[in-house]
């Protein structure tokens, strides 16, 4: 059975509620999470958050970048520029239309995409 969990607040606000209820209903032996790119903000957060959870529960955060997670799409960076990932080698690009933005979790987890390396991927430089 896989129970969905779905959320338009902004991170800091979904992250707190969803965690919630979770550990009422589950006992979480690892977490997972998308390290970036993406927004700086949303990649603080989640990965502040995360990290404290697994600190305070005693449990493995392990991390994949975010084209693990969404079919290699492109990753909307601010504006028309875009994050790609081509060859292992993430990089930024203009894109004259929109791209897609699929995220969604797979029903089964692919374990061997993650890693214990879960330091964020801030990608552009600070304005």
């Amino acid at each position: 059975m896989i129970q969905t969990y779905e959320s338009n607040e902004q991170t800091s606000d979904a992250l707190p509620a969803l965690f919630d209820v979770v550990l009422k209903n589950y006992a979480p032996k690892r977490l997972f999470f998308a390290r970036g790119p993406g927004s700086f903000m949303a990649i603080k957060i989640s990965y502040i958050f995360l990290k404290t959870m697994s600190i305070g529960l005693q449990i493995p955060l392990l991390a994949c970048d975010g084209f693990a997670l969404n079919g290699s799409t492109p990753i909307r960076a601010m504006r028309n520029l875009y994050f790609i990932k081509e060859n292992d080698t993430i990089s930024t690009v203009r894109l004259d239309e929109p791209a897609a933005q699929p995220f969604t979790l797979p029903t089964s987890l692919d374990v061997s995409l993650f890693s214990e390396e879960t330091e964020p991927l801030y990608m552009l430089p600070a304005v």
